[in-house]
């Protein structure tokens, strides 16, 4: 008798219940026949494996993350405070050639614009008439003499006869005055001639100082001196500037809270005040100047004050008359706490910075401004050098927070990781 497939399953499945049944009954039994020891140590099992698993699968402890800030130690440093002005450049010396005598302009001694040396002759003016005029003054000046000499040989004559009573009062006092007009004849030539030289002398125009000289200001042939065109050409001694600049009252008035005085030498500092110019095409001429002078009053128009540098000039680079850029020396601040200017944040309530303490705790500083000075600032309160100040990120920071400080990267190191990937 065949069976169908239905009644094969539920009798396999009656069987396979009737087993678990009897297994259950007899692991019930073991179970029931366990000691109250095992059941502690299945229980320790238990919580051991529960306990690692839960160890083993635990999620990890999620770290705060803290502000990561570009910090900077306060540095020290010897801080030089400028000033800007605009200067005019003048020769130290510069003389007029002019003509001091009439005459007709003969002869030019020299190429324009060329050094000269003092006592060069430049010029010749006509010299006939005053040549004559020395001749006449000489002339003259040896007539007087001769009477001069022929009015001492009467008086001579006439002394010891006046004393033998052979010559009366009358004729001595005659031959004493005609000495003595004779004598002073002789005086008024001599002058006549030193002066007729003098203007004979003046027909040579010499330079009066070693320089450049500009071009001639009269042709040749023209007539020149007193009543005529008198200014020949001018001499310029370039070799040393001035330069001369304006200062404002207030200007001043710093300089003397500092104890500066423009112009004036001062052996207890380590510094004088110099200056430094810029050329037109905006190159900083090699060369410094140091002040030696300032206007002891105020132009009330202006309200300035005039001061004035010297500068030397070898290679004439600088011209009289042109205008530059000036960039005076005023104060130099040892020893000066400073900070970089990106550091510190102006409010209405004052300017402050953040510090980061030993224990990376941020604190907001209120400090005292000074001069800024090459995009650092000097600190006068508030800050101690070698004190880590917050150049990058403190916009994110509050009083009080902890952060990751990391040292500004050095440029130099920039530099070479550049040139090294290029």
């Amino acid at each position: 008798m065949k069976l169908s497939h239905e009644k094969i399953v539920q009798r396999t499945a009656a069987r396979a219940g009737r087993r678990t049944l009897q297994l259950g009954e007899e692991a019930g039994g073991r179970i029931r026949r366990l000691s109250k020891r095992s059941w502690l140590i299945l229980a320790g099992i238990a919580v051991l494996t529960v306990g690692g698993l839960w160890w083993w699968l635990r999620p990890e402890p999620v770290k705060p993350i803290l502000p990561v800030v570009q910090v900077e130690p306060a540095e020290t440093d010897d801080i030089e405070l400028y000033g800007e002005y605009v200067g005019r450049i003048r020769a130290q010396q510069f003389v007029e050639i002019r003509a001091r005598v009439e005459g007709f302009l003969e002869k030019m001694l020299f190429e324009e614009g060329t050094y000269v040396k003092k006592g060069q002759p430049l010029f010749i003016i006509d010299p006939k008439l005053y040549e004559a005029r020395v001749n006449k003054a000489k002339a003259q000046l040896n007539k007087d003499k001769a009477l001069e000499l022929k009015a001492d040989r009467d008086l001579k004559r006439i002394r010891p006869l006046y004393e033998q009573n052979a010559a009366s009062q009358l004729d001595l006092d005659n031959a004493i005055a005609s000495y003595e007009s004779a004598t002073a004849s002789v005086a008024m030539s001599e002058a006549d001639l030193t002066q007729a030289e003098t203007a004979l002398s003046y027909t040579t125009v010499s330079s009066p100082l070693s320089g450049y000289i500009s071009e001639r200001s009269v042709d040749i042939g023209t007539l020149v001196g007193p009543n005529g065109k008198s200014l020949l050409a001018t001499v310029v001694k370039s070799d040393t500037v001035r330069v001369d600049f304006s200062m404002t009252g207030l200007d001043y008035l710093k300089s003397k809270a500092r104890n500066v005085n423009l112009g004036q030498k001062d052996s207890t500092r380590k510094w004088d005040p110099y200056i430094t110019i810029t050329l037109a095409d905006n190159t900083q001429y090699p060369l410094r100047g140091l002040v030696d002078f300032a206007d002891p009053q105020v132009d009330p128009e202006t309200g300035t004050f005039s001061v004035r540098a010297e500068m030397a000039n070898p290679d004439r680079i600088l011209l009289p008359g042109q205008f530059t850029k000036v960039r005076l020396l005023l104060d130099v601040r040892e020893d000066a706490t400073v900070v970089p200017t990106k550091s510190v944040v102006i409010e209405k309530g004052g300017a402050y910075i953040f510090v980061i303490r030993p224990d990376s705790i941020a604190e907001r500083r209120l400090i005292e401004l000074g001069p800024e000075v090459n995009n650092r600032v000097i600190v006068e309160r508030g800050v101690v050098p070698g004190e880590k100040i917050v150049v990058e990120g403190f916009h994110k920071l509050t009083h009080g927070d902890k952060v990751a400080p990391v040292p500004v990267p050095e440029k130099s190191s920039a530099t070479e990781t550049e040139a090294s990937e290029k």
